[in-house]
C-alpha cells in the first residue's frame, strides 16, 4: 500500500500517484507581451484581438482585417509603446511584475490558512496561461480552485473570457478540481475605502490640489452595452461611491471611459477629449485615476501618464497628476485579501 500525497488514506501498489486536498487561489489579469519585439507583439495581439469576446465583430468581416492589416501595423505601434514603460532590470511588463508581486504578498498575508492554501498567477493572452497554472495547482493537489479575475467591474470582454478559458482548460482534464469564480466587487467596501486612501494620498504630496479629478475606466464599444453588459452601470457605481467618500460631488470627480479602438462609437465621454476641453476651459490642474485597473499597465501608464499628460499640457493645462493603480500597496493587498477571505469561507 502506498500513502497518498495528501491525507491519511492509502492507496493500492499500482494506484497512479494522487495529490488532493488543497485549495489554489488563482490571480488572472489580462494579458501582456513577452517582449518588445515585432514577433512577440504580434503573437499577443493575435491572440487577444482573435477573442470573440473582445471583438464581436463577424469574423468574416473581422479575421481578414486583422490578419491582413492590424497583425502587419499594430505591432510595431504596440511594441514602441510598452518600450516607454518597460521593466528593463527584469524584462518584463509591469503588468507582469507587479501581478507576480500582489501573489508573492497574498501568500504571505495568507499564511495563518496554513500551507493547503495555494496561490498562483495567470494571464488571460500571454504567458503563463490559465491552463498551465490550473494544471500546477492541480499537480500539487489543489482540488478546490479560486478563480480570481482581476476586473472590479464586470464586462463579458475582460470577466467572461476569463471564466471562458478556465472551462476550456477543464474540458482537457478528467479529474476537474472544483471551481469557484470571484464575482464583481466594484462596490465592496474595502475597495472603495482603498481608492479614496490612494487618492488623498497622492494629493497630498501636491502643492496644489486639482481643480478636477477623472475616473478613468476602459471602454467599451457601446454596442457592448446596448446588448446589456453591465460594465457602464459597475463603473457609475463605482465612482458614485467614491464621490459619497470623499465628500466631492460630480464636478470634483469625473467619470470618463479610454483605449478607443476601431470605428465603432464607444462609451462615453471619452477621456482624451475631455482632457483636452478641461484645458481648453482654462482648468490648469487636473489628476487622473483607474480605478478598472488592479494594476499598472500600458493604458494607465502611456496612455494616462503619457498621453493624456501631453494632451492637457498642449492646450494650456499646467499640472497633470496620474494617480497609480491599487497594485501591490497595502491598500491595493487589503482589497485582494478581503475577496479571497470573503469567497473561501466554507473552504477554508
Amino acid at each position: 500500500m502506498n500513502q497518498s500525497k495528501s491525507g491519511n488514506a492509502t492507496t493500492p501498489g499500482n494506484h497512479p500517484p494522487v495529490s488532493f486536498g488543497k485549495v489554489g487561489v488563482l490571480l488572472v489579469n489580462l494579458g501582456t507581451p513577452d517582449g518588445t519585439d515585432y514577433w512577440s507583439m504580434r503573437r499577443y495581439l493575435a491572440e487577444f484581438l482573435s477573442d470573440r469576446r473582445v471583438i464581436e465583430w463577424s469574423r468574416f468581416l473581422w479575421l481578414p482585417i486583422l490578419h491582413g492589416i492590424v497583425l502587419s501595423k499594430r505591432p510595431q505601434k504596440s511594441g514602441a509603446a510598452y518600450k516607454e514603460i518597460w521593466n528593463n532590470e527584469l524584462d518584463e511588463s509591469p503588468l507582469r511584475t507587479i501581478t507576480r508581486s500582489q501573489s508573492d504578498k497574498l501568500t504571505e498575508v495568507l499564511a495563518d490558512l496554513g500551507e493547503n492554501v495555494v496561490v498562483d498567477w495567470a494571464m488571460r493572452y500571454g504567458n503563463p496561461s490559465i491552463a498551465s497554472r490550473l494544471d500546477a495547482l492541480k499537480a500539487q493537489g489543489c482540488d478546490r480552485i479560486l478563480v480570481f479575475p482581476l476586473y472590479p467591474q464586470y464586462s463579458a470582454s475582460t470577466t467572461a473570457t476569463v471564466n471562458d478559458e478556465v472551462f476550456r482548460a477543464l474540458l482537457k482534464m478528467r479529474w476537474q478540481p472544483t471551481i469557484r469564480i470571484v464575482p464583481p466587487y466594484h462596490d465592496d467596501e474595502t475597495y472603495i475605502d482603498s481608492l479614496a486612501t490612494s487618492i488623498k494620498n497622492k494629493l497630498s504630496e501636491l502643492e496644489e490640489e486639482p481643480e478636477v479629478v477623472l475616473a478613468s475606466f476602459h471602454g467599451i464599444p457601446q454596442s457592448y452595452f446596448d446588448k446589456g453588459d453591465p460594465y457602464h452601470c459597475h463603473c457609475q457605481k463605482t465612482t458614485r461611491l467614491m464621490r459619497e467618500k470623499l465628500g466631492w460631488d460630480d464636478k470634483k470627480l469625473q467619470i470618463t471611459f479610454q483605449s478607443r479602438f476601431g470605428p465603432e462609437e464607444w462609451l462615453q465621454p471619452y477621456t482624451d477629449k475631455t482632457v483636452e476641453k478641461l484645458a481648453k476651459e482654462g482648468v490648469k490642474r487636473i489628476a487622473v485615476l483607474n480605478p478598472g485597473f488592479v494594476a499598472d499597465c500600458l493604458e494607465t501608464l502611456e496612455e494616462i501618464a503619457g498621453e493624456a499628460a501631453e494632451i492637457f499640457e498642449e492646450h494650456g493645462g499646467e499640472q497633470f497628476t496620474h494617480i497609480p493603480c491599487l497594485n501591490d500597496a497595502p491598500e491595493g493587498m487589503a482589497v485582494l485579501e478581503n475577496v479571497v477571505r470573503r469567497e473561501l469561507q466554507g473552504w477554508i
